[in-house]
């Protein structure tokens, strides 16, 4: 029988020569170049698969290339077109007057909103006063009044607008045909706005040039969209009726969220109306029932002060609660 000493030799023999197998199994590849060249066999058999997908690649590539530079292009006029002067503000309310005529408006304005003051018994501050909100801050309000519901009624009607486009693609009917059945069938100010685009493409502008333009005056994300799409495919190809049908959806669907969140802040709205006419809805009941009680405020100095600072601070509070009630999305 043997010793004890025999049989944990021999066992550790056997380990040893296990760990050594394995180790010259998993290292010989290593040391022996094979791993080397299975990888360059593999290298060499893939080459020309590798260059098929490249080159099958490279359209695709280029294709999105283009798409990438139109839309920085685009997005690059467009920021350098948000310095907006006070004729294209008139063209996107849809005026036909011109500045010299809304500056003389303004000014006769502010001079029938002094006057009642001052015929009111008031001092030349409140009579100052009133003539600069009458003369800058009124017209201003007018206006942006008129391009906001301008707007309005464009988004209105656009993505039916973008639906024509698309059924006339799809039954062959080239771009500036439909364009022109745009201007001649649908409500302003789509209408309008579409023959203007029409009468650029008959002088001879680019399509591109043209959108652009038309972005200029109806500066809405929707309008953006539209002319990205059609420019890129002007570059590039590409099914344009898909496209358009896809951003026909686009455009509903962000009007029925601006419905959703109009109507969401529609109570926030009616309350900050409520807090912000009760002031002057007191005050107006006030004179009415006690007309000496509140002349201290139009005869003496301190009360032209404090009606100052009310209006102020009354301007402050009516901005922030419109901050506070107005979305971006």
């Amino acid at each position: 029988m043997p010793s004890p000493e025999f049989i944990q030799l021999a066992a550790v023999a056997v380990v040893a020569l296990a760990v050594g197998s394995a180790v010259y199994m998993f290292a010989l590849p290593y040391f022996s170049g094979e791993r080397k060249a299975e990888k360059r066999k593999s290298t060499i058999a893939l080459g020309p698969a590798r260059t098929r997908i490249k080159n099958a690649a490279q359209p695709l590539q280029m294709r999105k290339k283009q798409v990438q530079d139109t839309i920085k292009e685009l997005e690059a006029k467009q920021q350098a077109q948000r310095r907006v002067t006070l004729r294209t503000k008139l063209i996107r309310a849809g005026l036909s007057i011109t500045p010299r005529t809304y500056y003389l408006l303004s000014a006769a304005l502010g001079l029938f909103g002094a006057l009642i003051v001052l015929l009111t018994g008031s001092g030349p501050i409140v009579a100052l006063l009133a003539a600069f909100v009458c003369a800058f801050g009124l017209p201003r309000l007018i206006l942006s009044r008129l391009i906001k519901r301008r707007q309005e009624k464009f988004l209105f009607e656009f993505a039916n607008a973008v639906d024509i486009i698309v059924r006339g693609v799809k039954s062959g009917l080239p771009l500036s045909d439909c364009l022109r059945v745009i201007a001649t069938e649908m409500p302003e100010p789509i209408k309008s706005e579409f023959i203007d685009l029409v009468e650029q493409q008959k002088v001879g502008v680019p399509i591109s040039r043209a959108f652009e333009r038309m972005y200029e005056r109806m500066p809405l994300q929707e309008v953006s969209f539209f002319a990205i799409v059609v420019s890129i495919q002007a570059q590039t190809g590409g099914n344009l009726a898909e496209t358009l049908s896809n951003l026909s959806q686009v455009l509903r669907d962000r009007y029925r969220l601006h419905a959703k969140v109009k109507t969401f802040s529609a109570e926030a709205k009616v309350s900050a109306m409520i807090i912000g006419s009760l002031p002057p809805l007191v005050m107006l009941l006030v004179f009415l029932t006690a007309p000496d009680y509140m002349a201290l405020l139009w005869t003496e100095e301190l009360g032209n002060i404090l009606l100052i600072g009310s209006g102020v601070w009354m301007a402050i509070g009516i901005f922030v609660m419109r901050k506070m009630i107005h979305f971006d999305y």
